[in-house]
């Protein structure tokens, strides 16, 4: 009986042994597909996180691209700078024009007036001093110099000769003499005065000039 009992526990421990192997087989692999779980779980999560990026990626180029109605306002924009600035250049234009306009009427009447200033130096010279003291006389001479400051207030200046070296700019050589008083070129006697309109030459000065 006891060598009975021996053998039946021989034969038992095997097939405990592979219960117990088996056992722990079946433990290994549901480790595994634990451990496996883990591994899978980021996958899925940068998967998401790429569903997530996807969206603000296409949000930023859509910020890129201009909108239609941003198009427009430049667009307006510019138009209206460039006709400010075409206006601008046609009034400075314009004003430039006026100016010069004015400023050939004003010679113009000026050289017009030239000839009544002559004559009342003319006449104004031709006097004695005996009718220079005379109240007609000096009516004359306060009308005359009255003309004068007119013009000299429009911006009209005699042209200075006598004495000045010759200048084929300001005077307008009609005789040449020798002279011991003056050296040669040197404008030695005005026969009519020259006037100056705003750095503008109305007319010459009428001069003889010494050899």
């Amino acid at each position: 009986m006891a060598d009975n009992e021996k053998d039946r526990d021989e034969s038992l421990k095997p097939e405990e042994t592979v219960e117990e192997t088996g056992a722990e087989e079946i433990a290994i692999e549901d480790g595994d597909l634990e451990a496996a779980t883990p591994e899978e779980a980021p996958d899925s999560d940068g998967a998401g996180e790429d569903e997530e990026k996807a969206p603000k990626k296409k949000g930023f180029f859509r910020k890129d691209k201009k909108d239609k109605k941003d198009e427009k306002i430049e667009e307006l924009t510019d138009k209206v700078m460039r006709q400010m600035a075409e206006f601008d250049n046609y009034r400075k234009r314009t004003e430039k024009e006026k100016q010069q306009m004015y400023a050939v009427g004003a010679s113009d009447v000026i050289e017009k007036l030239l000839p009544v200033i002559d004559n009342f130096e003319r006449g104004l010279a031709a006097m004695s001093d005996d009718e220079k003291e005379s109240s007609f006389a000096q009516g004359i001479v306060m009308i005359y110099k009255q003309m004068m400051t007119v013009l000299e207030g429009l911006g009209v200046q005699p042209i200075e000769a006598l004495g000045k070296e010759f200048d084929p700019n300001f005077h307008n050589a009609v005789m040449q003499q020798p002279s011991d008083e003056y050296a040669s070129g040197v404008v030695m006697q005005e026969l009519q005065k020259g006037y100056i309109y705003k750095e503008k030459v109305i007319r010459h000065s009428m001069v003889m000039v010494a050899e």
